[in-house]
């Protein structure tokens, strides 16, 4: 059979097989795009065989959902929440089963985009808009084995658009807020090329709660993806992006520099990454090799001093990589991997620090049409802290045709950055963080099938936490008279995870993700040990629905975000109350083409916090057009 090397995901080879039985071969463009992921392992498999969590979303829900803001669509994982110091725009951290945002790694078409300039890594979500996004791919749970530093919480993948085609959207709304996306490309069994781009801009409102000013928000982004295939089994692939942001922020202002309120102050972050590669498939091997560039400069600015940045930060990394799969008989597969990342940061007040991470990593795999089980190892060099080993193993048993349980532990760890390690508040002595994670859980069905569950408890055990400390508790006040970073802490995070899913008509949709996470302090001797982490609810619940009527086909749709109380601070003193968030949606198709929408968030103009001080949007209307051809 002849074979081309088709796009399921930016991140790995086309597989042919899959590691199944001969009578169930599956293609990677025969089946929904829904049903296969390389999140897991690095190489693709289907989400069925899988004993990790894994929740994909694909391009017509993120559509459904409507607007430029990813995290509500984001919001439909169980076990995410979500922090956001202000509305759109504003610093947005995304957390996994209680897990720091800055412990979660995330991928934009292969490339590792967490900001290496920052003190604690992470990437900010409130730079990352919907336009030009194909799919998600969230991994909960700890798994350094496949992706190394950062993935204690979890993984969070997202791939761009491969079309062939034009699609162009825009819309507007509330605060003077406006969206437009297009995207063009060409695609053959051949080739295929894709250019995406677009501009979001709001006046916002108030950052700081007790403020009068608003705070608006402006980004514009460009970005491409390519495919050459060489041969049958030999593919140059290449993916690009580009954005530029100025969001306005508030501050502590005079007279007094201690009360939080409106400042003229503002930040312009610009993000290039990128990635360029060859992609290799054949019965028995894939390889998927390249090089990736991940850069970010942040700069503030206070119009109050003059028009020159007050101080700003750049991170680098560059990354060679290669990943593999080779189908060994008796119907086991070994992935395989290898990189090496070099990294690097300056400030206005840090001269540029650099590291390198030398990696390599195997998981051995079995797989038949009932059953899966896979274990592997990692080794991690690091040129400033050392060696890191990582262990997992999961598997899945197919105990119906529709009912499936599966079980994983993984462990993660995160190498302190170099902020952490050689800024002013550097400590040369720091350590990896580690995790080890467990869940076991029950589904039935497949998350986009006529009936969906799935139960899962899980627990997280991380040690080694780093935190900012007094000079005193540290013994440093010599040489770090202001405090510094160590390795202090311990948490652990547990909890249950529930998602349903049903259509009772091809019509008529219904969809439900809960999660009760119960994520603690665990540092003995200290006066916050058995408190709940910082910003970390107990419940999130959020239900959709929708529904494709008679008339005119006419689609009606409706959202609700529930999440419990929490603490704003580790101390547990300062609470934020919970809250529950209504978005009506519709859309109407005008032709086969064309469709205009338009939804209305927090519908009940609910006055709420995610982070103590910070305002958030009350109740805005948008309207919309979006086209195809």
């Amino acid at each position: 059979m002849k074979k081309y090397l088709l796009s399921v995901s930016a991140l790995a080879v086309a597989c042919p097989a899959l590691a199944q039985s001969p009578d169930d071969v599956v293609f990677a463009d025969t089946i929904r795009p829904d049903a296969i992921t390389v999140i897991a392992t690095g190489s693709e498999t289907l989400v069925s065989r899988l004993g990790q969590p894994v929740t994909v979303i694909t391009a017509d829900e993120i559509q459904s959902v409507q607007g430029p803001d990813l995290t509500r669509v984001l919001e439909r994982i169980p076990g995410l929440t979500l922090t956001r110091n202000g509305s759109l725009g504003g610093f947005t951290g995304v957390r996994l089963r209680g897990a720091d945002a800055e412990q979660v790694l995330v991928l934009i078409d292969g490339v590792r985009v967490e900001d290496v300039s920052a003190p604690s890594g992470g990437f900010d979500f409130g730079t990352l808009t919907s336009g030009g996004v194909e799919r998600i791919d969230v991994l909960r749970g700890s798994n350094s084995v496949v992706w190394g530093s950062a993935a204690i919480g979890g993984v969070i993948a997202i791939q761009s658009r491969e079309l062939n085609g034009v699609e162009a959207s825009a819309e507007y709304g509330a605060n003077d807020t406006a969206t437009a996306d297009a995207a063009a490309g060409l695609s053959t069994d051949r080739a295929a090329i894709t250019l995406n781009g677009g501009y979001t801009r709001t006046d916002g409102i108030s950052a700081a709660a007790v403020g009068t000013e608003p705070d608006g928000f402006r980004q514009w982004r460009v970005g491409g993806k390519g495919r050459l295939n060489l041969t049958g089994s030999l593919a140059v692939v290449a993916t690009a992006r580009y954005a530029d942001s100025r969001t306005d922020i508030d501050g502590f202002g005079p007279p007094t520099y201690f009360d939080f309120g409106d400042t003229p102050e503002y930040q312009t972050t610009r993000q290039a990454s990128g990635r360029v590669g060859l992609r290799y498939a054949s019965d028995a091997l894939t390889l998927n090799t390249g090089f990736a560039l991940s850069d970010t400069k942040r700069d503030y600015f206070d119009p109050t001093f003059g028009t020159a940045p007050s101080y700003g930060y750049q991170g680098r990394s560059e990354r060679v990589d290669l990943t593999g799969r080779f189908s060994l008989p008796a119907n086991f597969t070994l992935d395989f991997g290898g990189d090496s990342e070099w990294t690097r940061f300056s400030s206005t007040f840090d001269a540029e620090a650099k590291a390198n991470l030398t990696s390599g990593h195997a998981l051995l795999g079995w797989s038949t049409d009932r059953a899966s089980l896979a274990a592997g190892v990692r080794v991690d060099d690091h040129s400033r802290f050392g060696t890191a080993w990582t262990f997992g193993a999961n598997g899945a048993l197919s105990l119906t045709d529709n009912l499936r349980a599966r079980a994983s532990y993984g462990e993660g760890f995160k190498a302190p950055t170099l902020y952490q390690l050689l800024s002013d508040y550097g400590n040369a002595n720091l350590v990896a963080e580690r995790s080890k994670s467990y869940d076991a859980g029950l589904e039935w069905g497949t998350r986009n099938g006529p009936l969906h569950a799935s139960a899962t408890l899980f627990r997280r055990d991380s040690r080694n936490l780093i935190a900012f400390v007094s000079c005193a508790s540290a013994g440093r006040c010599a040489d770090r008279p202001f405090g510094l970073y160590d390795n202090v802490a311990k948490a652990r995070a547990e909890g249950v995870e529930v998602e349903l899913g049903a259509s009772p008509t091809q019509n008529l949709h219904f969809q439900a993700a809960y999660a009760f996470i119960k994520a603690r302090n665990l540092t003995a001797g200290t006066a916050n040990f058995g408190k709940d982490l910082a910003r970390r609810p107990r419940h999130a619940l959020t239900l959709s629905g929708d529904w494709t009527t008679p008339l005119g086909g006419i689609i009606l749709g409706a959202d609700l975000r529930l999440v419990g109380d929490s603490y704003d601070n580790a101390a547990n003193t300062t609470r934020l109350d919970g809250y529950a968030l209504t978005t009506v949606r519709a859309s109407l198709p005008v032709t086969e083409r064309v469709e205009l929408y338009g939804r209305v968030e927090n519908l009940f103009d609910v006055n709420y916090q995610t982070v103590a001080t910070y305002g958030t949007l009350g109740r805005a209307g948008f309207v919309g057009i979006r086209a195809r051809y």
